[in-house]
């Protein structure tokens, strides 16, 4: 963001990279602390050996740290791409997944060139949260699996299935492997869930997941319990695979996986600018740049396919942590990536004591949490059975059968709530100087079709005086504008701006202020 455009938003431009280094410094370590096993948990639910996902945090720490447009965002491997590249990596071999994924940084490269990041932004919120809900579901039912120290099976509906068996094979009375990894694995859980709801305000910011997986860790070498551990190299140079001939981009010659990388790119990018938006709410600072994020993503992916690694978004988890723990610029995320370099580098043995069900564990936990059924509850108390049935179909698909016919779906079912003004979308928005305050008058139908030019309308506005946002011309507005208005109104208010909205009660019930 420009100087001029951060004093339009009310914010001060930074003084420097290093005007909060005390903030920055202490909140990498909190994210670094937090990353640490998120990375290695991730490789491994992505079939993947846990160093693959050591080195995507690293690049997402410092390369893509130092070009974001989303200061305080955090990247890394993401629970959202695990499940495709489980499947990818199943069925095509984890060689082929860097050159994909090479490509998938340069289509996020173009679409960043092109400004083409606001697009992402206009997708059905009913469609996102739906996928990551099947998401997470497929994340707990295949680390359900790990906690057992077994594979995960090919598919989500497979691993369901053979569920009960994995529990009725369980004998309390010959404590094994698979009862003793079971124990661990619920340890973590029980740790990182007591913690959360027990720790003092002093020590809010040690991450739960860290302390399980120290406790199933620790209880694991000081019994030296035969269980199943990570396996990580002794150089982490040997986490890196560059490409040796021209054979190495064959992959590309198929098809199916240019499709794939296509597929990784949209659902990256898309998950990388919602998460960014919903930093943008945590905190006052400056706004993203939602087509410099999107470059810098890209570059971050083109580097992991060159080196064989994890494909990366911006990651919530880590970045609520990095806002929560007072960083004030991209430092922070830069040195958790320096961090998780100079920990791997020097104490690769002590990876080697964690245990393959601790990090299981923590997975489990990760995956339930996007699971948010308060979610879907909200899209249809506000917006009614349509949207709420959207994000049904698509978790059910993504559970079901994949996670790309799932958001296909979900998106071809979002055009059912347009259809009805098929011959009249467009939106027009007029801006009115009325001196104490704006007035934004909106005709023709709000949906997410003019959804980009209004988000860039509501972004130019002055942040020095309220704004009356007049709807009484509108002929609809459909869940995914109407949420994207609930959340710049709220936002607006937590500022403490005296905003006001009129127009159709029916239009208006959806949003937090109505005058």
């Amino acid at each position: 963001m420009n100087l001029a455009s951060s004093e339009r938003a009310g914010v001060p431009e930074r003084a420097g990279p290093f005007a909060h280094f005390t903030r920055d410094f202490t909140a990498s370590i909190v994210v670094f602390l937090v990353a640490m096993p998120l990375c290695m948990g991730i490789a491994i639910a992505s079939g993947v050996p846990p160093e693959k996902g050591i080195v995507t945090g690293i690049i997402g720490g410092i390369v893509v740290g130092f070009l974001a447009g989303s200061p305080l965002q955090v990247s890394g491997p993401a629970a959202g791409l695990a499940v495709i590249v489980f499947e990818f990596v199943r069925e095509n071999g984890i060689e082929a997944l860097g050159p994909v994924l090479l490509l998938a940084g340069v289509l996020q490269l173009v679409a960043g060139a092109l400004k083409l990041g606001g697009l992402f932004r206009a997708i059905s919120p009913a469609v996102v949260h739906g996928m990551l809900a099947g998401i997470g579901a497929l994340i707990v039912i295949g680390q359900f699996h790990i906690m057992f120290d077994e594979k995960p099976l090919s598919s989500g509906l497979e691993n369901i299935a053979m569920m009960p068996a994995r529990i009725l094979g369980l004998n309390p009375f010959d404590l094994s492997g698979t009862e003793l990894a079971l124990a661990l694995g619920v340890l973590t859980i029980v740790v990182m869930l007591g913690w959360e709801k027990l720790r003092p305000k002093s020590m809010a910011l040690v991450p739960g997941a860290l302390l399980g997986v120290m406790a199933a860790t620790l209880l694991a070498w000081f019994l030296n319990l035969g269980v199943a551990r990570i396996d990580v190299p002794a150089s982490l140079g040997a986490a890196f695979a560059f490409p040796t001939s021209a054979a190495w981009f064959a992959p590309l010659a198929n098809p199916t996986l240019i499709v794939a990388a296509v597929a990784i790119a949209f659902i990256a990018s898309a998950e990388t600018l919602l998460s960014a938006a919903a930093v943008d709410r945590m905190h006052d600072g400056v706004r993203t740049e939602y087509n410099k994020e999107l470059r810098a993503q890209g570059v971050g992916n083109f580097l992991c396919g060159l080196v064989g690694a994890l494909p990366m978004t911006g990651v919530i988890v880590r970045s609520s942590a990095n806002v929560q723990a007072g960083a004030q610029t991209r430092l922070s995320a830069i040195l958790h990536g320096a961090w998780i370099l100079g920990f791997v580098a020097l104490l690769p043995w002590l990876l080697r004591e964690v245990p393959m069900a601790a990090l299981g564990g923590v997975l489990v936990v990760t995956g339930a949490r996007l699971v948010s059924l308060k979610h879907v509850r909200h899209l249809f108390h506000a917006h009614g059975f349509l949207p709420a049935a959207i994000w049904a179909t698509t978790f059910i698909l993504v559970v079901a059968t994949d996670l790309l016919t799932g958001v296909l779906v979900g998106l071809a079912l979002t055009l059912v709530e347009v259809m009805p003004f098929a011959r009249s979308l467009r939106l027009k928005v007029h801006e009115h100087d009325e001196g104490a305050a704006t007035r934004l008058e909106l005709h023709g139908a709000a949906t997410f079709v003019g959804l980009t030019r209004l988000n860039m309308v509501l972004e130019k506005l002055p942040a020095d005086r309220p704004v009356h946002l007049d709807l009484a011309h509108l002929r609809a507005m459909d869940h995914t504008t109407a949420e994207t208005l609930r959340e710049w109104l709220s936002r607006r208010l937590q500022r403490g701006y005296q905003d006001r909205v009129t127009g159709p009660e029916t239009l208006l019930r959806p949003l937090p202020l109505t005058g």
